[in-house]
């Protein structure tokens, strides 16, 4: 009988591509798990979990992204500094009107692997609160969130 020896794809690595996500009007969830997805690279054929072979992902009216049901009342997003009495809480409501961008990014962050692996693929995030962006010269595939 023969052995039969098959051998395992791993990808190379090469450089990302660029992908533009309009987020207007959309559920602050379903916009992330989409931004995560992208970096990642499940929306490829060579995904490997292992490797950062997703694209870059440019986010645009992250300020007009919506909190769904009871969320932006009852939704706290918290941040420690540190030191004693440094717990600072914020609504869902109030951190969308203040910092729509630190809200996108908090979304997408918890959705990433953590460790290295994970602060390289969020490197390639890129939010902005208004409809503009200074990375049209990578001109950015347009994709739509279901």
């Amino acid at each position: 009988m023969e052995k039969v020896v098959f051998k395992t794809f791993v990808p190379e690595p090469k450089e990302p591509g660029w992908v533009l996500i309009d987020a207007e009007g959309q559920s602050i969830g379903r916009v992330a798990s989409r931004i995560a997805a992208v970096l990642r690279g499940k929306h490829k054929p060579d995904f490997t979990p292992n490797m950062a072979t997703g694209d870059c992902v440019v986010v645009i009216n992250a300020d007009k992204v919506q909190l769904k049901g009871s969320k932006p009342r009852t939704k706290v997003y918290t941040h420690y500094s540190g030191y004693p009495g440094g717990l600072k809480r914020t609504v869902g409501a109030v951190m969308l009107a203040e910092k729509p961008v630190k809200a996108v990014e908090h979304a997408v962050k918890g959705m990433l692997p953590k460790g290295t692996l994970g602060s390289v693929m969020f490197r390639r995030l890129k939010v902005y609160a208004g409809a503009s962006h200074p990375h049209a010269a990578q001109k950015p595939v347009k994709m739509e969130v279901e």
